[in-house]
């Protein structure tokens, strides 16, 4: 019987490390499917249990050098990730308070006595303490017979490490103990940066279960009766009072109420309830008594999947692999290889001095020191993601701004991305003779002021605008699932819903094209007759549109995904220019609408707010959730847009196809130099016109390199493709 699993690992410090645990995964009998996520530290396995247990998966994976867990919960989760990122912290700064006198006294106080000793006094500690995680992925790799990061960095700092220890026995001339010693305090400081980033992926589940009440008040032999959440059975009868959340899922039974179901459909109008409407866990009661009976509880619940799908899409996304990783995979054993052949060929076969060959060989493998390849990919990046920074878009990991450039489709979701995300009074229209518009306006406000409809607010606020005189109202009366009645200066007020049959021809035609435009129609009666029509509707942003347009100049496809209907859903999508609509979806669907996109061939961004799109934005290749939105959707996105403003989507693509452009960039003069640098370090061009390098020489080689790198990264700040609204 095939059964799956999620374990915990800890210990993992790099790509490489999932990937040699998802090798050993795959390579055991009795494992269908494995895949192990650097990102959410999760391996998940599908095995059959008829050879295997979930025991002898965590002993593999020990086996391996790390730990491994199951079921370990959000918070533990977390404590583990504080720790790590502490740990790095203390890791990072014993590194500096050795490298930095490293650098000084290497670079700059030449002179000082007992010059060499010093330096090695003050690299040994870098080297093996603070670089033992290195050696240790290193060895890993070797024995899956693999080259990695880890391995370049073990060789190229032991190379330097070696060569100077030698260099202090007077065995050759020159020294490269802080070289070591800096570039492991660098890579620390990466790793430090990266497990920052990366520390809050599992918040986002943590807080989707806070989300969920912990009692519930059940009705049992006619007692209300609070009880733990855990205990609530299919069939029970629930009493929610207003201001109190939904706790399951179920069907009204008796009562009537508005509940605001944002935090689960996005959606900002909050939805009439009465005796067989569906509700939702997780939602607020906003005024009436509700008694429902629960249909789902416990895993079934929307607020569940909702859980159970963010944790499926950030667990079967694949890590997207480093460039750099790809080629050190060959060109580490290669470089390695040539250093030794190097020192063969002169020690033996040309019968060069030991000193000689040596330094010639140290040569190639300082020359091809990691420095330029390491710094190529996280040096454009962090210039990419601090321009982004100052213009309020904030980018967490590497991988979206790697992804950005292969970007073809983008999914908006509507409330709170492409519109404003509140109602608000687009039209008030006067319907006849009955007064002026401002008394018109005033009467509304009046009766609105003392309701706790969902739509008052924007009534009120809207009349305050429009300086209506704020009238009182007498003998208030709210007619259930119609709308409003009140005495106003003398004069009977009723707002609500339009009865067709009342209207004439005139009104009803305003009050249906009011509708076919997505907006919600209210008819305003003084006296018994109808005076005024209201349009409200949930108003798109001003750069809405602008945006879509950007996106489209980029050649990128536009959709829109809604759970509202699919007539306000086309009306929408019309004013913001989007042909490509999704409407009337379910939370829990948006993300299957992401996938199949993706199964087509697209790569997708995903922008949205609200909790309900955390599993699209998960789902994404690129997730971007709004800065106004919900805590849970920020986090499950790549990307967060402070400013909440749609032109920051297609200026996150620009400055990630333009991030992408400086990597390769980097790549290719990383390569270039070594292709170059390293058949000159190995002495071909000595017999023929006495050209050798030293390792002094390559080292500033090496350097000059990097220091190349990292300038052509900054020019990143003066590139032109940012645009303004």
């Amino acid at each position: 019987m095939v059964k799956k699993a999620e374990i915990n690992v800890e210990g993992m410090h790099c790509g490489s490390c999932a990937t040699l645990i998802s090798r050993a995964l795959q390579r055991t009998p009795g494992v269908l499917a494995a895949n192990v996520n650097y990102a959410s530290r999760k391996a998940r396995v599908e095995f059959d249990e008829s050879l295997l247990d979930e025991q002898r998966l965590i002993d593999l994976i020990a086996s391996k050098g790390y730990g491994a867990k199951i079921g370990v919960d959000p918070d533990s989760e977390r404590r583990i990730r504080e720790k790590e990122i502490a740990d790095l912290k203390i890791t990072l700064a014993f590194s500096a308070l050795f490298a930095v006198p490293a650098f000084l006294f290497g670079m700059v106080f030449m002179d000082v006595p007992y010059h060499v000793l010093l330096l090695f006094l003050l690299a040994t500690p870098v080297q093996f303490v603070v670089g033992k995680n290195f050696y240790l992925g290193a060895w890993s790799a070797l024995k899956n017979r693999i080259g990695t990061m880890d391995t370049l960095i073990a060789v190229g700092t032991s190379a330097a490490y070696g060569y100077s220890v030698a260099a202090m026995f007077g065995l050759v001339t020159e020294q490269y103990f802080e070289t070591a010693a800096v570039l492991i305090t660098l890579v620390v400081l990466g790793k430090y940066l990266e497990a920052v980033a990366k520390g809050r992926t599992s918040d986002a589940i943590r807080r989707l279960m806070g989300l969920a009440p912990k009692v519930a008040t059940v009705v049992r032999d006619g007692r209300e009766v609070e009880v733990p959440i855990e205990e609530v059975a299919v069939g029970d009868l629930l009493l929610v009072s207003p201001g109190e959340k939904v706790p399951v899922d179920g069907t009204v039974v008796e009562g009537r109420s508005a509940v605001d179901e944002s935090m689960i459909t996005g959606e900002s109008i909050p939805v009439e309830k009465a005796a067989g409407s569906t509700v939702i866990g997780g939602t607020i009661n906003k005024n009436g008594v509700l008694r429902f009976e629960a249909a789902r509880v416990g895993t079934d619940t929307v607020l569940s999947q909702i859980v159970r799908l963010v944790e499926d899409a950030q667990g079967s996304k694949a890590d997207i692999q480093r460039f750099a990783d790809r080629i050190s995979g060959i060109f580490v054993p290669v470089v390695i290889a040539i250093s030794a052949i190097t020192f063969v060929a002169w020690y033996f076969a040309l019968g060069m001095s030991f000193p000689f060959a040596l330094m010639v060989a140290v040569a190639v493998l300082v020359i091809a020191c990691p420095c330029a390849l390491g710094l190529a990919t996280p040096t454009a990046i962090m210039v990419g993601t601090s321009i982004g920074a100052q213009k309020g878009i904030l980018i967490k990991n590497a991988e979206s701004l790697e992804m950005m450039h292969k970007v073809d489709a983008v999914v908006f979701d509507k409330t709170g991305t492409i519109t404003e995300g509140k109602p608000r009074v687009t039209d008030f229209l006067a319907a006849g003779q009955e007064g002026d518009l401002l008394s018109l306006i005033g009467y509304a406000y009046a009766v609105e002021r003392n309701s706790e409809h969902p739509l008052a607010d924007a009534i009120t606020e809207y009349a305050r605008e429009q300086g209506a005189n704020p009238w009182e109202a007498r003998e208030f009366e709210a007619i259930p699932g119609f709308g409003v009645a009140a005495t106003v200066d003398g004069r009977s007020i009723y707002l609500g819903k339009p009865e067709r049959g009342t209207l004439g021809a005139e009104t009803a035609a305003v009050v249906g094209r009011l509708q076919d435009e997505g907006k919600t129609a209210m008819i305003l009666k003084v006296d018994g007759t109808p005076s005024a029509i209201i349009g409200v509707a949930d108003t798109i942003k001003a750069t809405s549109a602008r945006a879509v347009e950007d996106l489209k100049d980029l050649g990128i496809e536009t959709w829109m995904i809604t759970g509202d209907n699919e007539k306000t859903a086309r009306a929408i999508a019309r004013v913001a220019g989007i042909e490509n609509v999704f409407a009337e979806v379910l939370p829990q669907d948006k993300a299957e609408y992401v996938k199949q996109l993706q199964e087509k061939g697209h790569k997708v961004v995903m922008v949205g707010d609200g909790i309900n799109d955390a599993p699209a934005l998960a789902q994404a290749d690129i997730g971007i959730a709004m800065g106004s939105g919900t805590d849970v959707a920020m986090e499950a996105g790549s990307v967060v847009l402070m400013r909440s403003d749609p032109l920051d989507v297609p200026q996150a693509i620009r400055l990630g196809r333009a991030t992408i452009r400086k990597i390769r960039q980097n790549m290719a003069w990383a390569l270039v130099y070594n292709v170059i640098g390293i058949p000159i370090a190995a002495g071909l061009l000595y017999p023929a016109f006495g050209i050798l390098l030293s390792p002094i020489i390559a080292g500033g080689a090496m350097a000059l390199s990097s220091v190349s790198v990292v300038t052509n990264a900054l020019t990143l700040r003066w590139a032109r493709f940012w645009v303004t609204a």
